[in-house]
This record gives C-alpha cells, sequence and structure tokens, in this order.
C-alpha cells in the first residue's frame, strides 16, 4: 500500500489514539477543581500550606513529564524501526530509574522542608502543618510519578485507551474518597492527600498487571548499552523539564504585570486563564496521543506520512479553537456573570473572553510543534519554541500592549503574541522535519 493510500486511516487512527486522552484530561481537571473546593473549606491554613506545596509539586511533575516525553519519543520510535525488545528493556529502564530517582527526589525534599519553607517565605504558623501534610502529599506524589510511568509505556506503544480509562478511574476514585477521609473521618488537608494515595495505588494496581501482561517492558538488561539509553534518555529529559518549568515562570511575571491594574484584575485573569485551560483541552490530548504517533512513523522513515498527519492534526485545532472563540464571544458576557459575582471583574473578565480566546487556535499549534519536535528527537528545539513563546512573543506583548492602552492593550497583546507563537512555531517545526530529512 502506497504511503498517499494509507494517509486518510492515519487520520482516523490519531482520532482513535486521542478521544481516551481527550475525556482522561477532563475527568483529571474536573477532580482538580472539586479537590479544591473541598480543601477551600477546611480554612486559611490548609489553604496556605497547598499554595506552598505548589511551587515544590510543579518541580515533581516537571521531573516526572519530561522523563515521560523522553520515555515516549525512544520507545515509539523504536517500535517503529522494528527494535521491539529494545522498546520492551526501555521500558523497564524507564519505570526503574523513575520510581527510584522521583523515590529519592520526594525524600530530599522532606530533609529540606524547611529551608524550602525559609526560601519561600512561609509564616511560622505554615510550618507544623507543612510537617503533617507533606509526608502523605510526598507519597502521593511518588504513586501519582509511578502510574504516569505506566500511562507514557502505554502511550508509547500506541494504547492511549488505558490510560485514558484509568484517569477517569484514578479521578472518579479520588471524588469518592475525598470527602471521606477529609471530612467523615476529621483527616482535614491530610485526608485529601491520603485518598490521592489509595486512588493512585489503585491505579497502579490495575494498570501495572496489564502492562506486564502485554509485555511492553522488560528487566532484561544483559544486552543492553544502560549508560548509551541513560544518555539518550537525558538528552531529550532535560530540555523537556525545562521546558515543563517554563510556564510557571511566565505565569508569575505576568501576574506580577497585571497586579500594576489592582486585584479585580488578577482576579478576572486568574478565571480567564482557568477557563482557556478547559477550551484547550483537545489540544492538550494531541500533545499526548500525537508524539507515539509521529515517533512511530519516524522509526520507520515515514516522514511524509509525519508531514500529512501533522497538517491534519493542524487544521483540526485551528477549526475547533475558532468555533469555541466564537461561542465565548457570543456568550461572553453570561459567562463571566457565571463565573463572578464580582461587577468588577465581571466587566474585565467579559473583555478577556471576547479577545483573548481567538488566538487559542495559534497557540495550540505552538503546543504541538513542542510535543511533536520533541517526538522527533530534537528538544532543544522544542526548548526553545516554548522559551520564544514565553519570553519572545507572550510577555513583551503583553507589556506593549498594557502600555499603549492599558487593560485592553493587554489582552490584545495577548492574542497578538499567541499568533506571532504560533506562525514561529510553524515554521521552526518545518525546518527541524526538513533537517531530519536530509540526516
Amino acid at each position: 500500500m502506497s504511503s498517499n493510500t494509507a494517509q486518510p486511516s492515519l487520520a482516523r487512527e490519531l482520532f482513535t489514539m486521542t478521544w481516551p486522552m481527550l475525556f482522561g484530561i477532563l475527568s483529571l481537571m474536573s477532580f482538580q477543581l472539586v479537590d479544591s473546593a473541598f480543601i477551600g473549606q477546611l480554612g486559611v491554613l490548609p489553604l496556605a500550606a497547598q499554595g506552598f506545596t505548589l511551587p515544590i509539586q510543579m518541580i515533581v511533575i516537571g521531573l516526572q513529564v519530561g522523563l515521560g516525553i523522553a520515555t515516549t519519543a525512544m520507545i515509539s520510535r523504536a517500535l517503529g524501526a522494528q527494535k521491539v525488545r529494545y522498546a520492551k528493556q526501555l521500558g523497564g529502564l524507564v519505570l526503574m530509574i523513575g520510581s527510584i530517582g522521583l523515590a529519592f527526589f520526594t525524600l530530599l525534599i522532606w530533609l529540606l522542608r524547611h529551608p524550602i519553607l525559609a526560601l519561600l517565605s512561609a509564616p511560622d504558623s505554615v510550618y507544623s502543618v507543612i510537617d503533617s501534610y507533606w509526608p502523605y502529599w510526598l507519597l502521593s506524589a511518588w504513586v501519582g510519578a509511578v502510574i504516569y510511568f505506566y500511562y507514557s509505556i502505554c502511550r508509547s506503544n500506541g494504547n492511549t485507551l488505558l490510560p485514558g480509562i484509568m484517569m477517569i478511574v484514578t479521578s472518579l476514585l479520588n471524588l469518592v474518597l475525598d470527602p471521606i477521609f477529609i471530612f467523615t473521618l476529621g483527616l482535614g488537608l491530610n485526608g485529601a492527600a491520603i485518598a490521592t494515595v489509595l486512588a493512585f495505588s489503585i491505579g497502579v494496581l490495575i494498570v501495572a498487571p496489564l502492562v506486564a501482561r502485554r509485555h511492553w517492558l522488560s528487566f532484561d538488561w544483559k544486552d543492553l548499552k544502560i549508560s548509551k539509553s541513560l544518555a539518550d534518555i537525558g538528552h531529550i529529559m532535560g530540555p523537556a523539564m525545562v521546558s515543563q518549568l517554563l510556564p510557571p515562570v511566565s505565569s508569575m511575571l505576568a501576574t506580577k504585570l497585571i497586579a500594576g491594574f489592582g486585584t479585580a484584575a488578577v482576579a478576572s485573569w486568574a478565571l480567564g486563564s482557568r477557563f482557556e485551560f478547559f477550551s484547550i483541552v483537545a489540544v492538550l490530548a494531541l500533545t499526548m496521543s500525537m508524539p507515539p504517533f509521529v515517533g512511530r512513523l519516524l522509526g520507520a522513515g515515514r516522514t511524509q506520512d509525519i508531514r500529512y498527519i501533522v497538517k491534519v492534526a493542524c487544521r483540526f485545532v485551528l477549526l475547533f479553537q475558532l468555533l469555541i472563540a466564537i461561542l465565548t464571544f457570543l456568550v461572553a458576557s453570561g459567562l463571566a456573570n457565571l463565573m463572578t459575582s464580582e461587577a468588577q471583574v465581571q466587566t474585565i473578565l467579559h473583555w478577556h473572553l471576547m479577545i483573548v480566546p481567538i488566538s487559542l487556535g495559534p497557540l495550540g499549534i505552538c503546543m504541538l510543534m513542542v510535543s511533536i519536535s520533541n517526538a522527533l528527537g530534537k528538544s532543544y528545539t522544542a526548548l526553545t519554541i516554548s522559551a520564544l513563546r514565553l519570553f519572545a512573543f507572550f510577555l513583551p506583548c503583553l507589556w506593549i500592549g498594557s502600555e499603549i492602552a492599558g487593560l485592553k492593550g493587554l489582552f490584545v497583546g495577548g492574542l497578538i503574541g499567541n499568533v506571532l507563537a504560533g506562525i514561529c512555531s510553524w515554521y521552526m517545526y518545518r525546518r527541524t522535519l526538513q533537517m531530519v530529512e536530509n540526516n
């Protein structure tokens, strides 16, 4: 069968791989929102403790996602090149170094918790809460990382249905267990972490035997050059991890800029950003399903099929996000009233919802190009795209817009920054693929 004849079936296969991720991500988002609502009822100190936990949580997530990206890129490429044994060995190696590495890192966080809190300028009243909460939270972070590595191995082998279902299952378990441990058993903030530990542990107990049964990993490394494999993993993981840590830094700088317009502006920006996160859920699903797909095609040397499937994904993202932007524009006023009861926040949020969503299509393209560059083994290109998006386009355009026309100008600046980032990332991807083809 010729490549051109097979291309429409590739689009169907991509859809089949993407929809489980879509529902999985939606379930995780829903759980996190409800979890935050439960914790919000516990008082100021638990909320403050969670606030000081968040920056450390971002670092842990950055580590596990960086390793997950490396896993997906390397295993899918090995499978595309018909190196099935090597792919299994990589699966076992990643699971081993990830589990041990994250266990060591979480232990280090626990031992250094007081210096970390001092660095974050935490008040003395929070220390006792953290001392009680972090053992359970760190355990939940470790178990969450282990199940994430299993998900990465599944996706690398072209199976997104299992991780998609397990995301829904663990989220539902969390929703059921949260109120029991937080309120019924009276464990408060600790109860939220214990509920997460139990939900993820049940998830691991379900997914681990299924992965083993499918023979997707092997701990027989006799003929594996471990040092070279670790170097290859680190080559992708390092830039991918840094790329994951850039958005929080950018978010802090953006918040600092917006704070100059008052607390209502900060509140509306937070609500608007949360809405944007939900509205690009299809893009987030594609960033999880596309890399293993592209990796397998690359391993098989089918670069023309990569061009085709990336174009299909980009067209879908642009059309879908345009539809979301039009609908948001039409209901912006009612949506702003629904999301907040504060009149001043409503006014600012209304402008946010009318302007910024127009640029979420190009933003989606940029996010996709980061994932695809990692799948092509060009992790430094992916890091460059992320850095340019945030620090060459988004933040400067926000500042210029705010200087020219205040808050409305800031939103227009955000729109322009996203569009420029999307265009730049597309041209960088095309140049990267051309380099891959020439090699």
